[in-house]
């Protein structure tokens, strides 16, 4: 019988009854084939520990929010024999559930984890830590991690929309960058940047309109807007037209991007929604490929075949 792992954050998002939903969930396993153990998780990092030291399984299935499924990738990253892994977004916003062709009901997208397929997509790493689908700097990108749990347990994604609102009002800073893709340097003044690999971002769907996972690259947004009236005309075009040719906007698509700050960032990056630590003036953005367990609905939109 094949063997797989299930681990679980209790403290992501709202709902309460996930730890009785995955015990019932044992017998889905059976019927695929599957000996599955659940693991919940105790403290931050203790994802990325479970994975780093766990024997080798047919399959790791993350249940969580996007932090903690970053922290399985990293895990996984780390071993010389990695495992296929899927994941089960149950946090706040659950950019990833559209990604994975999953819904709400966790036992459904057990089944439909279990059934799909193991592909080979496109990973990002900013300077050798993997994000999963998107990493920013500048405006609203520390309203994910700098939004107090008990408030996001509690409202959810309007949590996200209430400190966003307040935070429209704050200064906007720019920043000084020069940075280099595919050989090419550039200069500019930037209020934000977007590096990602989804098609669903910040609870927007259909950000991008073809993104696909795995095409060996990644998709770059920058924003060169800092007036508050611009700046939200900008946000704007950005909802109501093709992203790629929005006004006050500079777009890429590329495996690789160098960035070097000239000028100190106020706030840390954010990457999958955590605060990204590594605080230094240079970044380097690439693509490394990890076998992920995505539905075959998945399988079918968002990958080249």
């Amino acid at each position: 019988m094949k063997q797989a792992v299930v681990i679980h954050n209790p403290n992501s998002g709202k709902r309460k009854n996930v730890i009785e939903i995955l015990k019932k969930s044992k017998e889905i396993f059976l019927k695929y084939g599957y000996d599955c153990q659940i693991v919940n998780t105790k403290y931050k990092g203790h994802a990325e520990e479970i994975l780093s030291n766990i024997k080798s399984v047919d399959l790791i299935i993350s249940v969580g929010g996007d932090g903690t499924f970053n922290e399985i990738v990293t895990g996984n990253l780390h071993r010389s024999n990695r495992i296929p892994i899927s994941h089960i977004p149950v946090g706040t916003a659950n950019d990833l559930r559209d990604l994975f062709g999953l819904g709400s009901d966790i036992l459904k997208n057990i089944e439909l984890i279990l059934s799909g397929e193991n592909k080979e997509i496109d990973l990002c790493l900013i300077n050798n830590q993997p994000f999963v689908y998107v990493a920013g700097f500048g405006k609203f990108m520390n309203i994910s991690y700098d939004t107090p749990r008990k408030q996001k347990s509690k409202f959810g994604y309007l949590a996200y929309l209430g400190a966003g609102f307040i935070d429209f009002f704050r200064p906007i800073e720019r920043y000084d960058i020069d940075y280099e893709i595919d050989g090419k340097v550039y200069n500019g003044k930037y209020t934000l940047g977007i590096i990602s690999n989804a098609n669903r971002i910040a609870g927007v769907k259909n950000f991008y309109k073809d993104v696909k996972l795995d095409d060996d690259y990644f998709e770059v947004l920058l924003c060169k807007t800092h007036k508050k009236d611009k700046f939200l005309k900008s946000l704007v075009d950005i909802g109501l037209n093709d992203v790629t040719k929005a006004k006050g906007f500079d777009f890429f698509r590329t495996n690789n991007i160098k960035i070097h700050f000239n000028n100190k960032l106020k706030n840390p990056w954010t990457i999958d929604g955590e605060k990204f630590s590594n605080n230094c003036d240079y970044y380097e953005v690439k693509i490394k490929k990890m076998q992920f367990r995505l539905s075959s609905d998945a399988v079918k939109k968002n990958c080249m075949r």
